[in-house]
């Protein structure tokens, strides 16, 4: 099953009203995906800021998370601040984020790198959709775009780290409804070409896929392109980056998706009711994304 639920303006009508909206969504993917739910956040950079947001899970219990700041700032030479979010954190960081992400993976175990980038921040928890939304402020946030995804683990265990979204690249990010059935085979190749993984899930092969591909100078779209020919399986996948929104379908399309459009916003979501509730909904272009087919959206085109 599993649900997605994808929301990018198109101008700044809604921006303060995002992740209220985006709440309203994944409310209807409830049903889909109750084992757990996350969401990742687009918020434009600070105007000439090279602060760096790295979101970060502790999975099992406290942790002392100023003690993981001083430590992080001493190993990067540089200021950290950060801010805690029930049991994630948002290190603001003034330097490479590849290398924070990477040197929290490799010093603490206990701890998930879920996003690094300048616009991106990524939350996720087991337990009803709804009940993860309101512990994890999503209706409070605004912001440009934003993805959400409720999940049925029915080939893993139900863990916050195997929930969606994943992210292994700077300010980019992937859902997936689907399975893939070269993964294994894939996670090599990408490990070989730096990625690192967190998990065993195959949505975060494809994310690594995705930021592998971005790394590379590949549109979102063009990435997409090549991940029809490279991603064997069945899936429904809806992307983000710092300023761009995408979905695509394999081209069998067994997975159900709709996207709906109006002057002010592109949603995606798994099932209509999740669309249905949004502002200016009912003079929507609706339609379902054709197999095998892009679509992507950006704010700077």
């Amino acid at each position: 099953m599993c649900g997605i639920a994808g929301l990018f303006m198109k101008t700044d009508r809604y921006v303060d009203q995002l992740g209220a909206l985006v709440a309203i969504m994944l409310h209807e993917m409830r049903e889909r995906g109750p084992d757990s739910a996350g969401f990742a956040i687009y918020s434009p950079p600070n105007s000439g800021s090279n602060t760096v947001k790295v979101t970060v899970l502790s999975e099992h219990g406290d942790v002392d998370w100023a003690n993981i700041s001083s430590r992080l700032a001493t190993a990067m030479d540089t200021s950290v601040d950060y801010r805690q979010v029930d049991d994630h954190a948002v290190f603001a960081v003034d330097g490479d984020g590849r290398f924070a992400r990477q040197w929290l993976i490799d010093n603490f175990a206990g701890l998930s790198v879920l996003s690094v980038g300048t616009a991106i921040e990524i939350f996720k928890a087991i337990g009803d959709p709804d009940l993860v939304g309101q512990r994890l402020g999503l209706a409070q946030r605004s912001g440009t775009h934003a993805i959400a995804h409720s999940r049925m683990a029915t080939e893993s265990a139900v863990t916050t780290n195997g929930s969606h979204p994943f992210s292994t690249g700077p300010d980019t990010c992937l859902v997936h409804n689907g399975s893939l059935s070269n993964h294994n085979q894939l996670r090599e190749v990408l490990e070989n070409k730096g990625q690192t993984f967190q998990t065993e899930n195959d949505s975060e092969v494809a994310a690594g896929y995705l930021a592998w591909r971005l790394d590379e100078g590949d549109t979102l779209t063009e990435a997409f392109e090549r991940a029809l020919d490279d991603l064997d399986g069945f899936y429904t996948f809806a992307a983000g980056t710092r300023d761009g929104f995408a979905v695509v379908r394999d081209p069998i399309a067994c997975k159900p998706a709709l996207i709906a459009e109006t002057d002010d916003w592109v949603a995606m979501a798994s099932e209509y009711r999740a669309i249905v509730g949004l502002p200016g909904a009912k003079d929507a272009k609706l339609w379902e994304p054709e197999p095998g087919k892009v679509y992507s959206w950006s704010r700077e085109t």
